[in-house]
C-alpha cells in the first residue's frame, strides 16, 4: 500500500472521528446547531408563498433592491415572532417563500408578515369655518398631517421617522395595552410642528390606510407616543411589524399549506423505520453474497452515514420526508456502485489474477459506468432543484439538494474508503472465497 493512500486513509478516519463527535448525540448543540434541522413535513408548520405587487414599487428603486428590502423586514419580522430557523427565499422576480417550522398561530404570522404596515399620522380635514369635514356617511374626513423638516420641504409623518424601539406597554390605572414608540431626529421636529399646531384636536393613527386609533392632542408632544385602542395581541403585532419597517411593495397570499406536527412526527417515526429495515436488508445481502467485500462495503456505508448526517447539521441543510427518501435512493446508489466494483473483481480474479490487482482492475473498469450514471443523476438533481426553487416546490427541491449531496458522498465512499480498506485487507486475507469467488 502507497504511502500517499496510507495517509489518506488517516485522513478519512480522523474525518470520520471528527465527525461522530459531531454528530453524537444528535441533539447536541455544538458548534452552535442543536439536532437535525427539520423541515414542514416533519416538524409541522406553515409554508406560505407570497406574490409581490411591483406596480407600487418605489420607481426609484430597482425590481432586485426593493425584493431584498421586503425580503430583509420579513426576515426581522419572523424572527421577532419567535420563529425558529425560519426559511425566507426569494422566488423569481416577485415571489418569496417563506416557512415557518413548528408555527402553530398560522393566521397570526400571515398577519404579521404579509401586512405592509404602513402607519400614517393625519389630521382632520375643516371646512372655511374651521369645523372638521365629514363625508356622505358621517365620517371624519382625513388629510396627511405635514411639517416642514429640518431641510426646509414638507414633509407626511409616516412610520419610516420611528426609532425601532417600539413596544407593547400597559395603560396606568386601565391595564389597556398601549404601543409606545419614539421617533428619529427628523420625526421628532415633524411630530412637533404637528402637536403644536393641533392642540385639543384629533389626530388620526392610520395603519394600511385603516384608522387605528384618533386620540385628542392634549399637549405638544416632540419625542414620543402611544397607540392606543388595540388588543393585546394586536398590540405586539403592530410593534413588530413598526420596528421592522412597512413593507416596500403589498404582497398577496398566492400559496399556503399547514402541516399538523403531529403528522410530521410521525412520518418521521415511519421513514427512520423503514429506512433501518431497508439498510439491514440491504447490509445482509451484501455480506452474505460478497463476505469480506460486503463487509467492507458495509463499513463504508456506515462512514457514508455519519459524513451525511454531520453535513446535514453543521451547514444545517433541512431535513424533509422527500429528502428522507432521497438519502435512501443514495444508499442503494453507494451499493450499486460496490456491485459493479465487486463483480469487475470476481471476473479478474477468476482470470487468474492476484488479489492486489484485481482490486485495481476492479475498480479501474468500473469507474466509467459509476462516473456516467452519477453525472447523469447530478443533471438530473440540478433541473429537479431548479424546478422546485422556481415554482415554489419545496418537496420536490428538498428530494433533488439531499439526493445530490448523498450521491457525491456515495461516490467518495463507494470509490475512495472502500478502495483504501481493500488494498489494506487484501494483505491479511488472501482466500478468493473471502470476496465472493467460489474456490
Amino acid at each position: 500500500m502507497k504511502t500517499s493512500n496510507i495517509w489518506l486513509l488517516i485522513i478519512i478516519l480522523a474525518l470520520f472521528v471528527f465527525s461522530l463527535w459531531a454528530i453524537i448525540p444528535l441533539d447536541s448543540d455544538r458548534f452552535g446547531r442543536k439536532g437535525l434541522t427539520l423541515g414542514l413535513d416533519l416538524k409541522g408548520g406553515a409554508y406560505l408563498v407570497y406574490e409581490a405587487d411591483l406596480s407600487k414599487m418605489d420607481p426609484s428603486q430597482t425590481v432586485d433592491q426593493t425584493m431584498e428590502s421586503v425580503l430583509g423586514k420579513i426576515e426581522r419580522r419572523a424572527n421577532a415572532f419567535g420563529v425558529k430557523e425560519p426559511i425566507i427565499q426569494r422566488q423569481g422576480e416577485n415571489r418569496i417563500l417563506v416557512q415557518l417550522p413548528g408555527e402553530k398561530n398560522v393566521d397570526e404570522a400571515k398577519k404579521l408578515i404579509g401586512q405592509v404596515a404602513l402607519l400614517e399620522f393625519k389630521e382632520q380635514a375643516l371646512d372655511a369655518s374651521g369645523q372638521p369635514q365629514m363625508d356622505a356617511n358621517g365620517d371624519a374626513i382625513w388629510k396627511p398631517a405635514t411639517a416642514t423638516g429640518t431641510d426646509g420641504k414638507d414633509k407626511e409623518l409616516t412610520g419610516k421617522f420611528l426609532k425601532p424601539n417600539a413596544k407593547v406597554v400597559l395603560k396606568q390605572g386601565t391595564n389597556e395595552p398601549e404601543v409606545s414608540f419614539e421617533w428619529n431626529d427628523e420625526g421628532a421636529v415633524l411630530f412637533e410642528q404637528i402637536t403644536k399646531r393641533d392642540i385639543g384636536k384629533r389626530l388620526g393613527i392610520f395603519l394600511d390606510n385603516q384608522l387605528v386609533s384618533a386620540p385628542t392632542v392634549q399637549a405638544v408632544i416632540k419625542s414620543s407616543g402611544v397607540i392606543t385602542g388595540v388588543q393585546l395581541s394586536e398590540a405586539q403585532t403592530l410593534a413588530i411589524q413598526l420596528n421592522s419597517g412597512s413593507l416596500d411593495v403589498p404582497l398577496n397570499v398566492i400559496q399556503e399549506q399547514t402541516v399538523d406536527a403531529t403528522l410530521g412526527s410521525d412520518s418521521l417515526k415511519k421513514s427512520v423505520v423503514a429506512g433501518a429495515i431497508g439498510l439491514v436488508l440491504v447490509v445482509l445481502f451484501m455480506i452474505l453474497y460478497y463476505r469480506m467485500s460486503g463487509v467492507i462495503a458495509t463499513l463504508a456505508l456506515i462512514m457514508y452515514g455519519v459524513f451525511v448526517a454531520m453535513i446535514f447539521k453543521l451547514v444545517p441543510v433541512t431535513l424533509t420526508l422527500a429528502g428522507i427518501a432521497a438519502g435512501v435512493v443514495s444508499v442503494g446508489m453507494a451499493v450499486d456502485a460496490n456491485i459493479l466494483i465487486f463483480e469487475r473483481m470476481k471476473e479478474e480474479l477468476r482470470a487468474g489474477r492476484t488479489l492486489g490487482a484485481a482490486v485495481e482492475a476492479g475498480f479501474d473498469r468500473a469507474w466509467l459506468a459509476i462516473r456516467d450514471s452519477n453525472v447523469t443523476t447530478f443533471i438530473a438533481c440540478i433541473v429537479l432543484y431548479w424546478f422546485g426553487d422556481t415554482f415554489g416546490a419545496f418537496l420536490v427541491k428538498g428530494f433533488a439538494l439531499t439526493l445530490f449531496i448523498g450521491v457525491a458522498l456515495s461516490m467518495f465512499t463507494a470509490i475512495t474508503v472502500s478502495r483504501l480498506f481493500l488494498q489494506l485487507i487484501v494483505r491479511v486475507v488472501k482466500n478468493p472465497w473471502m470476496y465472493g469467488v467460489k474456490a
